[in-house]
C-alpha cells in the first residue's frame, strides 16, 4: 500500500496540522476541552467514546502540546488535560469548522450555534485577513504560494497552480 505522504506534505502547514488534530475524537476531544471539559471521566461521558481510544487521542494531544495533564488529586493520583496556549489557539478553527457546518443547515436544524455573551445574538463568524479585514473565501483575490522555506517541489507545486489561478483571473 502506497504512502499517503508526498514529500510536500511534510512541510506544508495544512498536512502537520491535520496530521495533528485532522482526526474525528481528536477534534471532538478540543471542542469539549473548548467547553470547560478537563478530566478523563468528563470526556468519556460526554463523547462516549471507548476508554483505550480516549487515553490514546489525550496521550496525543499532551505529546503535540495542545493540552496538558497536570494532578489535581493526590490520593490517588489523577489528572485533568487542561488547554495550552497552542491548544487555545485553534479554537477559531474549531469555530470556523462548526460555522462552515451549521452554514449547511436551516436556521432550526442548528443544534450549536456561537452566541456574543453580552448581547445573547449568534454571531456568524468569518475568516478574514488581520490587515485589511476582508474576508479570505474569495479564491481569486487571495491563494496560496511558496513561502521562504518551500523545497523546490513546493516551490513547482506553487509556479503551477499560481499561474493557473492567474491565468483564470484573467478570463473572468
Amino acid at each position: 500500500m502506497a504512502s499517503r505522504i508526498r514529500a510536500e506534505d511534510l512541510e506544508c502547514p495544512l498536512s502537520t496540522t491535520v496530521q495533528h488534530v485532522g482526526e474525528w475524537w481528536t477534534l471532538l476531544i478540543l471542542h469539549d476541552a473548548f467547553d470547560g471539559y478537563t478530566r478523563f471521566d468528563q470526556f468519556q461521558e460526554n463523547l462516549g467514546i471507548s476508554t483505550s481510544m480516549l487515553t490514546a487521542r489525550l496521550k496525543t494531544l499532551v505529546a503535540d502540546g495542545l493540552l496538558e495533564r497536570r494532578p489535581y488529586q493526590t490520593n490517588p493520583v489523577r489528572y485533568e488535560y487542561v488547554l495550552t496556549d497552542l491548544g487555545r489557539s485553534l479554537r477559531p478553527v474549531i469555530i470556523t469548522l462548526a460555522a462552515w457546518g451549521n452554514s449547511r443547515l436551516a436556521p432550526e436544524q442548528r443544534s450549536m450555534i456561537l452566541i456574543d455573551t453580552g448581547s445573547g445574538e449568534e454571531v456568524d463568524p468569518v475568516v478574514v485577513d488581520a490587515k485589511s479585514g476582508r474576508r479570505l473565501d474569495d479564491g481569486h483575490a487571495y491563494i496560496f504560494a511558496a513561502g521562504p522555506a518551500a523545497s523546490p517541489a513546493m516551490r513547482a507545486r506553487y509556479a503551477r497552480t499560481n499561474a493557473t489561478a492567474a491565468d483564470a483571473a484573467r478570463t473572468t
